[in-house]
């Protein structure tokens, strides 16, 4: 999917005429600039706009620059987007430090991996460093609001299904290179026929072979059949409980309506239907019910028995773990900034890097002054710094490199970037050269290493998305595993404590709210095995116990029935574990819980 900056020049040409007689500089234009993809124009003014492309009040475009291409998905795109909007809001717009070339800057990096040309986002601060700029920032500012923050009349604004549509379509298969395994974005395996009927809606059929596709598609979960027809009054009833079942059902079901009236009567004469309404409920591929009657809660009744057996409930849903529901699903982020003039030094000539210079000074600004008025650097330049650190700079020292992508990680805008950089390959490059280290890793390198791990759950695209990509779900759960072990240093084991609570936390989210695995099961597994061993030996800190224990509930927590994590928490003795915690935990209530109930009472299988 092609990137393109549109550049516009809100001066309409005045700033090339006059721009000198007044500044004293000659200057092109007063640029206003979009991003443009997927058939959508994304801007800055009143908040973050969208229109079609070409068509807000600027006129057409005096530039289209070629940014170059994405295949992120629009999921994607718009969790990130959602991030900006938190930073670009319609209050905080400033003509000269917080404008939408900066918007456009932040969303190209984040799309292209990188920024939008030098001397846009330059201009301002050209303008400013003029005596008559300075003098008048104030007015200038102020009497441009209305052309920069003017509402885009809603016909010209794209509707988000449209957007979707056009994005994906654009896309080469709708989702990223690195979590693309055979299945759509939301879990559910890519097959001819759940690509056929539309799940969650009711089906007509006037055909023999329209009902057996439909049971076809059904063959392995459930169907419903409602006949009726146009004169039966009594079906109309019903109509709308139907419709209701259809939708909640999603595609665990598939609902059919078949009007007698305009069928092929063989559809009657094979379900021996005489009467309207008429039920017939099939459970992977076999009769269970059939009855007759506008009975709506009959009908209720029915479909919820048949969803039941087709997908049993978990044993983990009748269980009573109030404390444990309750608990935060914030991630553990590490947000305390040391004195920069100290931990720089530290670097010796590589301080000097101008990559060091911009990070330093982005979080000098945004520790000051707030994420507003604090643009993000060049990030893909920090990121190959921080590749080469790893190979240039001696073990002891490396800390202070990734010290400064943890304080920069608390920046959505940066998390997102890192997380949805090409192949991770700075994560995995740094993250990779601790885990080679082994036990030769200095602890503050370690220590650092974990916290900035942390921080990269700052950005929900991190939880969504990430995780899935079983490389670095092995990294990240190989430095936990290695971390939480350290016997020395309880710093070390609160850190990993923390970022393993971060991935479980952040895995259990997606399966309550996604209704799929965010973890491959193999870094699931070895992250359980990891928490059971480390809750083992723990005989010093209840903090590390507790989240140890709160991590563990929420990788086992309505985990697949017959898979490996809830046969590997019998083998270990996940409860007798736990339980043998509580007195160290001072009795907590998410110990006893996940203890007690969780391992105790929900590890039995059907």
């Amino acid at each position: 999917m092609d990137v393109e900056l549109y550049v516009y020049d809100l001066s309409k040409g005045m700033a090339r005429q006059m721009s000198r007689q007044f500044l004293g500089i000659h200057i092109g234009a007063v640029y206003h600039t979009a991003v443009v993809f997927g058939g959508v124009e994304y801007f800055f003014g009143a908040g973050v706009q969208t229109c079609y492309p070409g068509t807000t009040h600027h006129g057409a475009p005096m530039e289209i620059i070629p940014l170059g291409r994405t295949d992120l998905p629009l999921d994607v795109i718009l969790e990130y987007l959602e991030s900006l909007k938190q930073i670009y809001t319609r209050e905080s717009y400033d003509l000269f430090l917080h404008n939408c070339n900066n918007f456009s800057n932040d969303f190209a990096m984040f799309l292209v991996g990188r920024g939008i040309p030098d001397h846009i986002t330059s201009l301002p601060r050209t303008v400013l460093n003029t005596p008559f700029g300075a003098m008048l920032r104030t007015q200038i500012d102020s009497s441009m609001r209305s052309i920069t923050q003017a509402p885009v009349p809603s016909r010209q604004v794209p509707p988000v299904k449209a957007a979707t549509a056009r994005v994906t379509n654009g896309a080469s298969n709708g989702t990223s290179s690195r979590i693309s395994n055979g299945t759509s974005t939301n879990g559910v395996p890519k097959t001819a026929s759940a690509a056929s009927f539309a799940p969650g809606e009711v089906h007509y059929a006037t055909t023999i072979e329209k009902v057996d596709k439909l049971l076809a598609s059904a063959k392995e979960k459930c169907a419903i059949i409602f006949f009726t027809s146009s004169t039966c009054a009594p079906c109309k009833i019903v109509y709308p409980a139907y419709d209701q079942l259809a939708a909640e059902a999603g595609d665990k079901a598939v609902f059919i309506k078949i009007d007698l009236n305009s069928s092929d009567p063989q559809i009657a004469s094979r379900y021996s239907v005489r009467a309207t309404p008429t039920f017939i409920t099939l459970l992977r591929g076999i009769k269970q019910e059939q009855w007759s009657g506008a009975n709506e809660a009959q009908l209720r009744g029915n479909v919820q028995l048949l969803l039941s057996a087709a997908f049993p409930p978990h044993p983990h849903s009748s269980l009573n773990l109030t404390h444990f529901h309750r608990a935060s699903l914030r991630p553990e982020l590490f947000t305390r900034i040391p004195p920069l003039d100290k931990l720089t030094a530290k670097l010796g000539k590589a301080a000097n890097d101008s990559a060091v210079l911009a990070v330093r000074s982005f979080i000098s600004t945004r520790q000051s002054s707030g994420a507003i008025e604090a643009p993000p650097p060049d990030l893909p330049a920090f990121g190959a710094f921080l590749r080469r650190a790893t190979e240039e700079l001696p073990a002891e020292v490396l800390f202070a490199a990734y010290d400064l992508l943890r304080v920069s990680l608390v920046d959505a805008r940066v998390a997102g970037f890192f997380a949805e950089e090409a192949e991770a390959r700075t994560l995995r490059c740094l993250v990779g050269h601790v885990n080679a280290l082994g036990q030769g890793c200095p602890y503050n390198l370690r220590i650092v290493t974990l916290q900035l791990s942390c921080n990269l759950f700052a950005s929900p695209l991190f939880r969504k998305f990430l995780l899935a990509d079983a490389e670095v779900s092995e990294l990240l759960t190989t430095l936990v595993a290695s971390s939480l072990l350290d016997s020395q240093h309880v710093n070390v084991r609160v850190a990993a404590m923390s970022l393993a609570l971060n991935l479980a936390s952040a895995a259990h989210r997606v399966r309550m709210e996604e209704k799929r695995e965010a973890l491959p099961e193999s870094a699931a597994v070895e992250l359980v095995a990891s928490v059971l061993e480390a809750l083992a030996v723990e005989q010093e800190s209840k903090e590390v116990v507790r989240g140890l224990v709160l991590a563990l509930g929420f990788l086992v927590y309505m985990a697949p029935e017959g898979g490996e994590v809830l046969d590997l928490c019998k083998v270990m003795d996940a409860e007798g574990t736990v339980r043998g915690k509580e007195g160290l935990s001072g009795g907590d209530a998410v110990v006893k819980e996940v203890g007690r109930e969780m391992l105790g009472k929900g590890l039995r299988t059907k």
